[in-house]
């Protein structure tokens, strides 16, 4: 190994914090290459405000929703990348054909603009065409009626509106199937399935003013400066009044270390920053079930339990700190990769801690034992008694700015009986019972070819699914896919025998319907609910709202439908009604949408009401600390995908990762340099990857390898370039969530094959 690493093109080191003028230099490019220099300050200032819209990237509240502006680099990338001056027009789809635009990359597909016209493909040209939104509509009716209703896949993003995810998914419900394959099978299933086992609801328990009181955050698998920026904002202000915050994650992240707040005076004045993790242990990928396992079994006999709370609120604990204690020390330490020292150490800190907040993310959940993992974070929590009282919880860490209201809202392929039987009063209709397909099951029927039409109400759902060399063929097999979306993607370009296009308002935009100018709700990560409505003039007189595209399809299809569409489209007051008839929490739905800041879902376990089938909060049983993975074995590292700073879930608003040192390229796997030495590696080379699991043949190949502070025995590369080496079938079994942060690989040197030293 050489001690002077070789220079590698648009890798660079940064030794800035993150955030800083750093956050507002990118902003403002942003703001140069895609918006209107005029209406951009204005359009920035109405996000996350009670007159505005909220912001289109993360599911993170906002701590002032009724007055502050809070500036978040990401946010604002996400809003520039929807208000873009440019436009894809009819005439740019006659000039690409579809296999000359498949050729592009995805940020080059995004980043041609706004979709101004409904437009179908057309197989003779190879290039879509402009189509009247009622034939549309009405060809879309023609072909729905005529295939049995589970050979129907409802996709949904997790940036839909309450409002569009309802009419969605009665839609789906009246023309008689389950199948929602939806963004959190892909990123929080394991929480909406081990959450509601242990506390009896698949939420978090926290809110904002639980931060202000919370005496230590244990933050595990997750990346906030990047995926929830707006948290770096609360982390900064723990971290200034001396709470401790311990981080756990593979890899060093320059949010979790140092942050300077573009609000702070101070900071940017004298280009200072505040150091955020007061610890942070790289533990392995795939080995934070055993971390987990070694605080509780270190807490266990420092007898540091909250015995009454144990007593009167859990059942199952018994059970559980038998399981601990039998769990091996030398197990603990080989699968974690930490010392036994250091976990006993954070034992310590949260034994004298009076209320503890654990928020967690994708490094959690995305693993095949995702489910357990989140069920084991719930368990370190109750033995303290640190849900339902202040300052303490758990907080998943939602992505998507509504993907937790779809959920609420009924996108659910495993509807509970109630919700059902409440539906089919309102909607007078009987909603089928049996469960439908997520994600991975969708995918699945479609390379089986049993499913035969695909709705898309947004997102890009081949390119955010794994194993692309099976999923991309099978969308082409379809008899019907139909895509409502801002702008081009790759799934677009995988048409089958019809394929449109139906372009839709985004969330900065002025939705007028007949009533006049209306409003959509969010859910966020801590279960409030508030309004948000579009300023900005839409991008062309053409596009239609997403609840009005849904009611437009379901209208055209649905003959025989009890349901007036149309009508409930023309004032969104109405669907909120409807909404309030059908799930509780909603009670007078559209006056608390009115007062700023909205109002909060009820939260059982925030009070201590158990919604489970004993009453009580459940300890959990973890099997398989002491198991090797799937393919473990000599030269098996893992692999954990990850998104650049410049990229939000499938979009990327830009080729560098700032904050990684990686500029204007995509194409890098980060390696622990031990490793690179035990492999006979050196930073600069260029590899192949592959899948080093039974019957798997996966492989990414001539990728650049770069040296970095990442755990021994753990790598990682981009989403969604990276989810082809990710098998369909390795994925949690009691969640269907892929398993994108624990894939066993093997590293290549290019044309030869790399043996352990």
């Amino acid at each position: 190994m050489n001690h002077k690493r070789r220079a590698v093109p648009g890798i660079h080191h940064y030794a800035g914090p993150a955030g800083g003028w750093g956050a507002l230099k990118a902003t403002a490019i942003a703001v140069r290459t895609q918006m209107d220099a005029f209406d951009a300050p204005a359009t920035l200032l109405r996000t996350n405000q009670p007159d505005g819209f909220d912001c289109p990237g993360c599911a993170w509240p906002d701590k002032e929703h009724k007055s502050t502006f809070q500036f978040c680099e990401n946010g604002a990338k996400a809003v520039t990348w929807e208000a873009t001056t440019k436009r894809v027009t009819p005439a740019f789809f006659a000039e690409h054909t579809v296999s000359a635009l498949w050729e592009k990359s995805d940020f080059e597909l995004e980043g041609y603009g706004r979709l101004t016209h409904p437009m179908k493909y057309d197989p003779q040209s190879d290039t879509f065409r402009p189509v009247e939104w009622d034939d549309a509509f009405a060809r879309i009716g023609e072909v729905m009626r005529g295939l049995a209703p589970n050979q129907v896949e409802f996709y949904t993003s997790g940036r839909a509106s309450n409002e569009a995810a309802f009419l969605y998914q009665l839609f789906a419900r009246e023309l008689g199937t389950n199948n929602f394959p939806d963004c959190s099978n892909m990123c929080h299933q394991a929480t909406s399935v081990g959450l509601p086992r242990s506390i009896g609801i698949g939420k978090g328990t926290v809110s904002l003013e639980d931060f202000d009181q919370t005496e230590l955050v244990i933050s595990i698998g997750h990346n906030p400066g990047t995926n929830h920026p707006r948290m770096m904002g609360t982390l900064h202000e723990l971290a200034r009044r001396g709470v401790p915050i311990i981080v756990f994650n593979p890899l060093r992240e320059t949010a979790l270390e140092r942050f300077a707040d573009p609000q702070s005076v101070r900071e940017m004045a004298t280009y200072s920053a505040t150091d955020i993790a007061s610890t942070y242990y790289q533990v392995k990928a795939g080995g934070d079930a055993a971390a987990l396992k070694g605080i509780a079994k270190h807490l266990l006999v420092l007898g540091a339990l909250d015995h009454d709370f144990i007593a009167t609120q859990t059942q199952g604990f018994a059970e559980f700190a038998a399981d601990i204690a039998a769990t091996s020390w030398e197990a603990i330490e080989r699968e974690s990769g930490l010392s036994r020292v250091d976990l006993e150490n954070v034992a310590q800190i949260y034994a004298r801690s009076r209320a503890t907040i654990i928020t967690y993310g994708m490094g959690i959940t995305q693993h095949n034992k995702g489910t357990a993992n989140v069920r084991l974070i719930a368990d370190l929590l109750l033995l303290r008694g640190n849900i339902g009282k202040p300052g303490a919880g758990i907080c998943p860490l939602r992505g998507h700015s509504n993907v937790q209201g779809n959920r609420t809202v009924g996108i659910t392929e495993k509807p509970t009986a109630a919700f059902l039987d409440r539906l089919g009063t309102v909607f007078g209709f009987t909603p089928p019972t049996a469960h439908g397909h997520d994600a991975v099951q969708a995918a699945q029927a479609m390379i089986d070819g049993e499913a035969k039409a695909l709705l898309c109400l947004g997102g890009n759902f081949a390119v955010a699914m794994p194993d692309h060399d099976k999923a991309f063929p099978a969308l082409k097999t379809l008899d019907l896919s139909v895509h409502v979306a801002t702008k081009l993607n790759r799934t677009h370009l995988l048409v089958g025998k019809e394929t449109w296009l139906l372009p839709c308002l985004g969330r900065t935009e002025l939705d007028m319907q007949r009533s006049g100018q209306q409003s959509i709700t969010v859910e966020d990560s801590m279960s409030m609910v508030h309004a948000s409505s579009g300023k900005l003039k839409p991008a062309s007189p053409l596009l239609r709202s997403e609840p009005a595209i849904v009611a437009g399809i379901a209208h055209a299809t649905l003959t025989n439908s009890n349901t007036d569409w149309l009508e409930l489209v023309a004032d969104y007051d109405r669907i909120r009604d409807r909404i309030e008839q059908t799930l509780p929490g909603f009670e007078n739905f559209n006056a608390r949408i009115r007062i700023a800041g909205g109002f909060r879902m009820p939260l059982p376990p925030t009070e201590r009401i158990w919604p489970t089938p004993t009453g009580k909060a459940m300890f959990s049983l973890f099997d398989g600390v002491e198991e090797n993975l799937p393919g473990e074995g000599e030269n098996v590292l893992r692999l954990v995908t990850l998104r650049s700073h410049d990229q939000y879930n499938t979009t990327i608003y830009a080729l560098d990762d700032r904050y990684r040192g990686v500029f204007g390229r995509r194409d890098v796997l980060f390696m622990n340099e031990a490793d690179m030495q035990q492999l006979g590696l050196e930073h600069g080379d260029r590899v192949d990857i592959t899948t080093a699991l039974p019957d798997s043949q996966q492989r990414l190949n001539d990728i650049t390898l770069v040296a970095y502070s990442i755990a021994p025995g753990t790598v990682a590369a981009y989403y969604p370039e990276a989810n082809v080496l990710v098998p369909l079938h390795y994925l949690d079994k009691e969640s269907g969530t892929p398993s994108y942060k624990s894939v066993p690989v093997h590293i290549t040197l290019r044309s030869k094959e790399i043996r352990a030293l």
